[in-house]
């Protein structure tokens, strides 16, 4: 029984040193570890825990039974009893200690496990702001890009409106030479028809004359 209870000891101190350096030696406990919490090992667990308890009371009544023993009976301990209550002292101080590395195993082992899941989602933070900070680097790029091409635009637009502005001057101008033109050719048109009118009359004039000066000579030939 004690050399059990030596080998335990002499385990659960290699697992706790394991804890106090990163190796290999510590990822696989951890993951031991994370195994004997889930599923039916809790349960296993408890049932050990409760059975080295047990003991424990057990070795701890039975020191006490012993000297309780001894006070009543004789003032001294003889040697039968005194190598029992050396026995089961040794024995309750090496069940107490096994208790007290299985809790410092078990506290190290929740304290490690926080500690990588705090580092884990410190890692995710700081990839989530890189992404956020990628993101707004290239949204603030692409806002520049974006003032750059609308003051580009605008620039192009500022420009048409200046050439519409021209054309639309040498519009008016040419309207208003096409208006001149068209007062201009109306009165051409009226020049013309008088014209006409003035032909048509010396035509009839001068066929007036003809007709008199024939006449004239018909006279002159009688």
């Amino acid at each position: 029984m004690l050399q059990l209870l030596y080998a335990v000891i002499f385990v659960e101190m290699l697992m706790i040193m394991s804890f106090l350096f990163k190796t290999p030696l510590r990822n696989l406990v951890i993951i031991t570890l994370n195994k004997v919490k889930r599923g039916r090992g809790p349960v296993i667990v408890k049932t050990v825990v409760g059975t080295v308890v047990t003991m424990l009371g057990s070795a701890l009544y039975n020191i006490f039974k012993i000297q309780r023993r001894s006070i009543e009976g004789f003032a001294t301990v003889d040697s039968t009893d005194q190598v029992l209550l050396s026995n089961h002292v040794l024995q309750a101080s090496l069940l107490g200690f096994v208790l007290f590395l299985s809790l410092m195993i078990d506290r190290l082992h929740h304290y490690i496990r926080e500690l990588r899941l705090l580092r884990n989602a410190v890692e995710t933070g700081k990839k989530q702001n890189r992404c956020f900070q990628n993101n707004t680097n290239i949204k603030a790029m692409e806002h520049t890009s974006l003032k750059e091409e609308i003051g580009a635009l605008r620039f192009k637009i500022e420009k048409l409106e200046s050439e519409c502005e021209v054309k639309g001057s040498r519009v008016k101008s040419l309207e208003i030479e096409v208006e001149a033109f068209k007062k201009q050719s109306e009165g051409f048109l009226m020049e013309y028809d008088g014209l006409l009118i003035d032909n048509q009359n010396l035509r009839k004039l001068l066929e007036c004359i003809e007709k008199r000066s024939s006449y004239v000579d018909d006279k002159n030939s009688l």
